[in-house]
C-alpha cells in the first residue's frame, strides 16, 4: 500500500508538458546553437578572374561580384567554404560577424566535393567547433547558419532526413551528402523537393581541408559508382563476423566505371577495400587516394547472402563529367 500510495503521489505531482513548453525548449536549443556558432560565420565576396577580355572593356555587372558563406575553423584564420563560390577568383573579401573586412587568400579548392579553403589574417578570430558525422542520426535536429547577403546571419532549422546519399558535383563526380558543432557543409538545395538541402559530411570536409592546406589540391582515384550508406542484416554481420555493421549499397555507375568493369553489380553492399573495413561513403573517400591510381585493389562486397572479393583498378579522377 505504501509503495502504491507513493507512486500515486509521485504521478499526481508530475506536470505534463504543454505544447508551449516543448516549443520553448526547441527554440532555446536553436538559439543556443546559433549564438555559439554565429561568430564563426563569414560573408564572402568574390571578384572572378575574367579571361579573353581586352583591358579597355569594363567588367559587366554580372562579372563583378559573386558571394557566399563560409565559417572559420581554426584560430589562425582558415575558412571553409564552397568551391563554386571561390573557384577562379581574382579577389576574395571576407566580412566577419562584427563587420570587419579582410582580404583572403585562396588556399585551394576541390570541385569534386564542392569544398574550398581560404585564409585571412586577423585578431581574435572565433573558430567553430567541428563535430563527428558518425554521431548523426536520421531525425536529429540540425540548423543551417549562413550569411548569404552580407547582413545579419540567417538560421534555418530542420531535421536530418537521410544519411550517406550521393549527389553529382559540378565536376561530374558523385559526392556524398552531410550541440553547436559543425556536422556538414551545405552544397546544394533542391527547391522543387520541399527545399531539401544536401551537405558534405564534416568527416569528409576535415579530410579535404587537411589536404587543401597541405597541398593546395586533392589528388584522388575513383572507382565510378554511386551508393548510399545502409545497415547490414544482423545475421550477415554475425555469420561472417564482420568488423562493420553497415556498408555502401551500390545504386548506379559512372560511364566506363572501374567498379562495373571489375564485376561490381547494382545492389551489392561494399564492406571493405583492400582489407580495410568500409562502413560508409566517408571511409571509401578517404581510401581512394592518388596512391591507388592504376593499382589493383580488392573490394569486399555482400551480394545477397554471399561475401565476395572483387578486383578493381581505380583510375585517376580528372574532374570529368560522365
Amino acid at each position: 500500500m505504501r509503495d502504491g500510495a507513493a507512486e500515486e503521489t509521485g504521478a499526481a505531482n508530475l506536470t505534463p508538458q504543454t505544447d508551449d513548453d516543448v516549443m520553448d525548449a526547441y527554440s532555446r536549443a536553436v538559439i543556443t546553437a546559433a549564438e555559439k556558432v554565429s561568430p564563426s560565420v563569414v560573408y564572402i565576396e568574390v571578384e572572378p578572374r575574367v579571361s579573353n577580355r581586352r583591358p579597355n572593356i569594363p567588367r559587366m555587372p554580372q562579372e563583378r561580384r559573386g558571394s557566399g558563406s563560409g565559417f572559420i575553423f581554426t584560430p589562425d584564420g582558415f575558412i571553409l567554404t564552397n568551391s563554386h563560390v571561390v573557384h577562379g577568383a581574382e579577389k576574395i573579401e571576407v566580412t566577419l560577424a562584427d563587420g570587419h573586412k579582410h582580404q583572403a587568400d585562396l588556399i585551394g579548392d576541390d570541385p569534386d566535393t564542392d569544398l574550398a579553403v581560404i585564409r585571412i589574417n586577423g585578431p581574435n578570430l572565433v573558430p567553430a567547433q567541428l563535430g563527428e558525422a558518425q554521431r548523426i542520426r536520421v531525425g536529429q535536429l540540425v540548423i543551417a547558419i549562413g550569411n548569404p547577403h552580407g547582413f545579419q546571419y540567417s538560421v534555418t532549422a530542420g531535421v536530418v532526413s537521410a544519411l550517406g546519399r550521393s549527389l553529382r558535383a559540378q565536376s561530374g563526380r558523385l559526392m556524398d551528402n552531410s550541440r553547436g558543432e559543425v556536422i556538414g557543409v551545405n552544397t546544394a538545395m533542391i527547391l522543387p523537393a520541399q527545399g531539401i538541402c544536401f551537405a558534405t559530411s564534416i568527416d569528409t570536409a576535415k579530410f579535404v581541408a587537411s589536404r587543401l592546406i597541405r597541398d593546395g589540391k586533392v589528388s584522388r582515384s575513383y572507382i565510378g559508382l554511386a551508393g548510399q550508406n545502409v545497415p547490414l542484416p544482423r545475421r550477415i554481420v554475425r555469420y561472417y563476423d564482420l568488423a562493420v555493421e553497415s556498408g555502401i549499397f551500390v545504386i548506379s555507375f559512372e560511364n566506363d566505371s572501374p567498379a562495373r568493369e571489375g564485376g561490381v553489380r547494382e545492389g551489392d553492399i561494399i564492406i571493405g577495400f583492400d582489407d580495410r573495413p568500409i562502413a560508409g561513403i566517408d571511409d571509401l573517400h578517404k581510401l581512394l587516394t592518388e596512391e591507388r591510381i592504376a593499382r589493383r585493389s580488392s573490394l569486399t562486397v555482400i551480394r545477397g547472402t554471399d561475401k565476395l572479393a572483387i578486383e578493381v583498378m581505380p583510375q585517376e579522377s580528372r574532374n570529368r563529367t560522365n
